[in-house]
């Protein structure tokens, strides 16, 4: 019954759609692709239809298989009063389907001007990007705008709405980082508007060096539509490279030529591009004698193209691409050698994009910026600065054409998160990657600029397997004004960075929780007792030498450090004990005895004797049991109390003779570091806590005594 109904609909026979209900169909039954009776009614514009159904119980939000509602299949008809009627019905402005589109968008595309208008007066919004989930993400599908649908169709008159009235911005790029002006030039030659949308966006400032799925420029998309106006524009904006070539490294002299277009041919020719053998054999094969003629009276020089053709990359991750880009035939930009081509991308950015490169013969990562953007002039003053930095990614190099700015730093693997996905390699220790993290931030610091975006991200991992720190775009310098908010902002990241580190990257960098999970049982109270030490305040004095205090936090210790310190800490107190004695002076009555220190109201290791093994904590009371001394019947007793400097006494006993104890106790405790620290994870950050502030501190490591 429910293909009956929605038959009925598309016919618009509303006597047979009513006594179809009256008989017991479901007014929101689907048939094939999830077609509901109300899209039909959208679809075939009857608005008659369309409010029976709604009045009748219609589900006005209703998805089809591809999650299109009624509304945004109104956008597809343009009907505006459908539009208002689904809007007062629950739908929303800017809900879309699975493949990203809007109504706004399916308005675009099919040249609704009032409905685009109304649209946008309701709240929608221009600069939407197509969403879509993560395996359409990978193979770099979505992320479109409305003025890309209305470019890529041929809407003239819409594309210029969308940019000068309603604010659309001509430079957002799609997942395959193409502009609206590679949509206007990519589809097939038809339509004037087309054409005119693209003159349109070239007066408009939109980037002309992007690319086409194919590597083509916009220069050499303007030859293939064979448009001498479109080709006079661009080379009017003096920012592209005549000699760059698509993925098949034809350049756009090659396509004018392969056209027999003598008028564009002359063009490019005047302006520079290069004549090669190449192009001269594309124009005898076509027994273009004119043509040859032309291109015989600007012959480049044979100077080479390129660099020589390398054979070996250190790099695992990059090795096949690097071998595709060894092997193209590019112009060089100075002594880089880079195709900017969403192929070879590492990353993308909002201005442009990381690139894989060759730089002065070594493989690099290219971070491509306009250099007359703040954000470029942040992260060259930055790179150049602190080239001497040992934890920061490495400045190989720049270069500058037209209006771009190429900056070559060393090529990495992988980015922190990348890391923490691959679950099987991911085996470096969170302490290990959040002490190298401070490190760099501390001489980030050092070198007086703050970072001001770490993330995850931003975290690079070499072949090598070491760390650095990356993307300095917003780095800011430190100074008396600044330095407050600069480095606080920094600390700030780091308390994040801390907990997405310690979680192994199980959540998203942006909402990961606030306190610390109790499902992360790793040392958490070190962790927190971190965390807190990054936290400041306009109260409190901001300490210069904070993080470089911190890399030497107990969190980062390795556990022969944390014995060593706690048996060293019990000699101490012994000799406190040795010189109180001396002196005739109580030493629990001394305010600045080491013992006062450690005491609490609430000691949390009054238990520690119930914890430890009866055989183990036997071998300590008596001793005489472990010497071997069968014939005495003399037993020493040495006596052992609650609370933390007796378990301390103890542990530093226990490391001073366990090479006389018996086989029994060897097996228990095996390594005496482990069985203690283990048993009492808490010990360590207790005894900093309470002594970090006073002169016994100077048992702990720090930075002038990191041993």
């Amino acid at each position: 019954m429910a293909a009956k109904l929605n038959s009925a609909v598309k016919k618009g026979d509303l006597k047979l759609v009513q006594q179809l209900l009256e008989d017991g169909a479901d007014i929101n039954a689907k048939v094939e692709c999830g077609w509901t009776p109300l899209h039909s009614a959208v679809q075939r514009k009857s608005e008659e239809i369309v409010n029976f159904l709604l009045e009748n119980g219609a589900d006005p939000l209703a998805r089809k298989d591809n999650g299109a509602t009624p509304f945004i299949l109104a956008g597809v008809i343009g009907n505006v009063k459908l539009l208002k009627l689904f809007l007062d019905k629950g739908s929303c402005i800017n809900e879309y389907d699975i493949n990203g589109f809007t109504a706004f968008m399916e308005a675009a595309c099919y040249g609704h001007k009032e409905a685009l208008e109304f649209l946008y007066q309701n709240g929608a919004d221009p600069n939407q990007r197509r969403e879509v989930d993560e395996i359409k993400k990978a193979v770099k599908k979505g992320g479109a705008t409305a003025l890309m649908d209305a470019a890529s169709h041929g809407h003239f008159a819409l594309v210029k709405i969308l940019v000068e009235e309603m604010g659309a911005d001509v430079n957002i790029c799609d997942n395959q980082d193409g502009n609206a002006l590679i949509h206007a030039l990519s589809e097939d030659k038809g339509r004037k508007g087309r054409e005119d949308s693209a003159l349109f966006l070239l007066k408009n400032k939109i980037d002309a060096n992007k690319r086409d799925v194919n590597g083509k420029t916009v220069l050499i998309l303007a030859v293939e539509r064979e448009s001498l106006d479109l080709v006079e524009a661009i080379l009017k904006l003096d920012e592209v490279d005549l000699d760059d070539a698509d993925e098949n490294n034809e350049t756009a002299l090659h396509v004018a030529v392969e056209k027999k277009n003598k008028d564009i041919s002359k063009l490019l020719c005047e302006k520079g591009a290069r004549v090669d053998d190449d192009v001269l054999d594309i124009a005898r094969r076509n027994y273009q004698t004119d043509m040859i003629e032309l291109l015989q009276k600007y012959q480049s020089e044979d100077t080479p193209r390129q660099p020589e053709i390398y054979k070996e990359f250190s790099s695992n991750r990059w090795k096949s691409k690097l071998q595709k880009l060894n092997q193209m035939h590019r112009p060089m930009i100075g002594k880089l050698k880079i195709f900017q081509y969403q192929d070879l991308w590492i990353q993308k950015t909002t201005q442009g994009g990381v690139y894989l490169g060759f730089y002065d013969g070594k493989e690099v990562a290219v971070k491509v910026f306009w250099k007359a953007a703040e954000n470029a002039k942040r992260e060259k003053a930055c790179l150049e600065k602190c080239q001497t930095s040992k934890y920061l990614v490495k400045f190989c190099g720049s270069e500058e054409r037209k209006s771009c700015l190429y900056l070559c730093l060393s090529l990495c693997e992988k980015n922190l998160q990348e890391y923490f996905k691959e679950e099987s390699n991911a085996t470096m220790e969170s302490k290990k990657i959040l002490k190298i993290i401070f490190e760099a931030v501390n001489e980030l610091h050092a070198f007086r600029f703050g970072h001001q975006e770490l993330h995850p991200s931003n975290i690079l991992i070499d072949v090598t397997g070491k760390i650095f720190l990356a993307d300095f775009d917003k780095s800011r310098e430190i100074t008396d004004d600044t330095k407050y908010s600069v480095i606080s902002e920094d600390l700030k990241g780091l308390q994040k960075l801390i907990l997405y580190v310690v979680m192994r990257g199980q959540w998203d960098f942006e909402d990961l929780p606030t306190e610390y999970p109790d499902t992360v049982q790793e040392n958490w109270k070190e962790i927190e007792d971190l965390r807190r030490k990054l936290e400041v305040s306009d109260q409190t004095p901001l300490d210069d030498s904070l993080l470089e205090k911190l890399i030497y936090h107990p969190y980062f210790w390795p556990k022969e450090t944390k014995y060593r310190v706690l048996s060293k800490i019990w000699n101490e107190i012994r000799a406190a004990h040795a010189t109180k004695k001396d002196k005739k002076v109580n030493v629990l009555k001394s305010k600045d005895d080491i013992v006062s220190a450690l005491k609490s109201e609430d000691d949390p290791f009054m238990d520690w004797k119930t914890k430890i093994d009866k055989k183990v904590l036997d071998s300590m009371i008596f001793l005489d049991k472990d010497k071997g001394n069968k014939k005495s019947n003399k037993k020493v007793k040495r006596l052992y109390r609650c609370g933390v400097a007796d378990l301390l006494k103890l542990i530093r006993n226990m490391g001073e003779h366990y090479s006389e104890k018996d086989a029994e106790v060897h097996e228990i405790i095996r390594d005496p570091a482990d069985y203690f620290l283990n048993l009492f994870p808490d010990l360590t950050i207790y005894v900093y806590q309470r002594l970090c502030n006073s002169d016994y501190s100077k048992y702990f490591p720090n930075p002038n005594n990191s041993s």
